[in-house]
């Protein structure tokens, strides 16, 4: 009998779809060290305990990303009913006037199509806009998201990375032509990185019933301990191209917390990705924690943290904010 705690399932804010507590993206790994094969091996894994929701984006690996997932899911032949998955358009994949850093309508509306051919998918279930673009009107950013909704090549749109204050204005240009409104943001959150979900979004949550699937819960590895030591062979930090991540994985101070976090998470029985993916889930606000792997193990060592989630009430939780503290 299989002992593992089931996987909760969340509303996606207001919104009546239901996404996995836990889901799983490819940021980073999908091109840069997954292929199509291991890619099927880790989607499948995390399907198999429950995960509904998978992430992507246009720019991951300049599309190859896409096109890695777009063709492990057609190998493992899911029902199209059985998942959700999402992708983010902003960064743009041509080098070209309209195609880079932009969320103009033309920019959307071909960037849709591309995503939808790489993923091998008719529609995507969510697509969010990947940064605000403060080149372009967000009343004519509004509209074409609504359209590309109403064409069904989205089920839902949300932002990621926006302020409370575009959110805000984007929801009640939505609001006053009755058009389809943003659902859901997608920001970074995890133990040191915290402002933006907990304090510029309060009052998002109640006023527009704003939806979270965050990202980084491990802080790009630094949350798992393994930079304490420095920068091991092989590790993201490690990658071309990534060599910007050096300096925030091996800075000290933040070092020390993830330190004294480790007692905390020994105390607990886990590991301290465990601890971090759990207490990203644990804020009542977060729709779904979006966990990355390249290899299987991965995949179970970052689910095993459904195991921890009753563990941190309230006073466990307080505790863990003065140890961050110091």
């Amino acid at each position: 009998m299989d002992a593992r705690p089931p996987m909760p399932y969340r509303r996606l804010g207001r919104s009546g779809l239901q996404v996995s507590a836990l889901s799983f993206g490819s940021w980073v790994t999908f091109g840069a060290q997954v292929d199509t094969g291991l890619a099927r091996d880790c989607l499948a894994a995390a399907h198999e305990r429950g995960v509904n929701f998978f992430d992507n984006a246009e720019s991951y690996a300049a599309g190859e990303s896409e096109s890695i997932m777009g063709a492990a899911i057609e190998a493992l032949r899911w029902p199209r009913w059985s998942y959700v998955i999402s992708t983010k358009v902003f960064w743009g994949i041509h080098d070209a006037p309209n195609m880079r850093n932009t969320l103009n309508r033309k920019y959307l509306l071909q960037a849709i199509e591309g995503s939808l051919e790489r993923l091998r998918l008719d529609f995507v279930d969510i697509l969010f806009c990947h940064r605000p673009d403060p080149e372009t009107p967000i009343e004519e950013t509004v509209w074409a998201m609504h359209d590309i909704v109403e064409r069904g090549q989205a089920l839902y749109w949300g932002t990621s990375e926006w302020s409370a204050d575009e959110i805000r204005a984007a929801w009640e240009i939505a609001e006053r032509h009755h058009l389809r409104k943003p659902v859901v943001e997608q920001p970074q959150y995890n133990l040191l990185e915290r402002r933006r979900v907990e304090d510029e979004y309060a009052r998002l949550y109640d006023d527009i019933g704003l939806g979270l699937t965050t990202w980084s819960p491990l802080a790009s590895g630094l949350l798992t301990g393994k930079y304490l030591d420095g920068i091991p062979e092989g590790s993201r930090a490690a990658l071309p191209g990534y060599e910007w991540l050096a300096d925030r994985l091996t800075d000290p101070v933040a070092n020390g917390r993830v330190r004294r976090l480790a007692a905390v998470a020994d105390e607990l029985g886990c590991t301290l990705s465990q601890l971090a993916i759990a207490w990203c889930a644990a804020n009542p606000n977060v729709s779904t924690v979006i966990t990355g792997a390249s290899r299987v193990e991965q995949v179970e060592e970052n689910l095993g943290a459904l195991a921890v989630l009753d563990s941190l009430d309230p006073e466990m939780l307080d505790r863990i904010d003065a140890v961050l503290a110091g």
